[in-house]
């Protein structure tokens, strides 16, 4: 793991009909989630659909703000910002 470290805001909709990136409105990633809300599976969902998105392992994904909200702050370790906009734009 480096040092390098990219922090994304996100706003999350559960219950979706299927996961998927919608894109970014005013520097914040829309993202659908199938699963529901319940018991962090819709956290394990959008860190599972993130990790696919970006090729990163699972472990280089951290929620660091709003386990329990939509709005989410998503650290991402060994991507710089221009990949990341890259690998995460729909």
């Amino acid at each position: 793991m480096t040092e390098n470290k990219v922090k994304i805001s996100l706003r999350v909709h559960p219950n979706a009909s299927k996961s998927e990136l919608v894109g970014f409105a005013g520097g914040v990633l829309e993202v659908r989630i199938a699963a529901p809300p319940v018991k962090g599976k819709a956290n394990k969902e959008l860190i599972a659909l993130l990790s696919q998105k970006l090729d990163v392992s699972k472990s280089h994904l951290v929620i660091i703000k709003g386990h329990t909200s939509r709005m989410k702050v998503i650290a991402i370790d060994g991507l710089n910002q221009a990949e990341v906009m890259k690998r995460l734009s729909p």
